[in-house]
């Protein structure tokens, strides 16, 4: 009789091939599937293993790191860094949308704007109360509660119309980006 390699086996050896052949837990693409053998061993996540969860910026002391960071556009609380960023191949469009009749005119009016409204991010550690127990729900400043993008463990669709699973979305409108920038000894936060 013939014998097939398990797809879920093909799959990580692909993942690990596509990392240099070496376990790299700051890579995206195994930081996304973590994440996502999560969401499928999960109905309503009751206890999340904590290295899932990406470091609180506040925890960690900025001048040490020359990432970008992301601070909530109302009361500028840090809420993370470029590394949490997951990307995400892009998705068709508005066509992916024809489920919600989206009209010609704005299938074609595209005016060159970003296709990607939110960052799909990694959970960061101020999530930890908001996920834990629900398969859903919104995102809110750990500061001022105003609302930056919501999470679906289960997915949602990125404005790019790429499904992302699961989903921690934070839309790029809700906050504003910080680049620290070395000048001699010290360095300066520029936004």
């Amino acid at each position: 009789p013939r014998r097939r390699v398990n797809p879920g086996f093909q799959a990580q050896l692909k993942l690990y091939e596509a990392m240099g052949c070496a376990v790299d837990t700051s890579s995206v693409l195994y930081k996304r599937y973590r994440l996502e053998m999560l969401s499928e061993r999960f109905s309503e996540p009751q206890d999340l293993p904590r290295e899932v969860f990406a470091v609180d910026p506040t925890t960690v002391c900025q001048t040490l790191n020359t990432e970008v960071l992301y601070r909530c556009r109302k009361c500028r609380r840090a809420l993370f860094r470029s590394s949490s960023i997951l990307s995400h191949m892009e998705g068709i469009g508005p066509t992916a949308f024809a489920h919600k009749r989206i009209t010609d005119s704005a299938r074609l009016s595209g005016n060159g704007q970003e296709k990607c409204t939110s960052f799909f991010i990694e959970p960061v550690q101020w999530m930890e109360p908001a996920l834990l127990g629900v398969m859903e729900g919104q995102l809110l400043c750990p500061k001022c509660t105003s609302k930056l993008g919501s999470f679906s463990w289960r997915g949602d669709q990125c404005s790019c119309g790429r499904w992302v699973t699961p989903a921690f979305q934070i839309h790029k409108s809700r906050v504003d980006e910080v680049r620290t920038l070395p000048l001699g000894n010290f360095q300066t936060a520029q936004t």
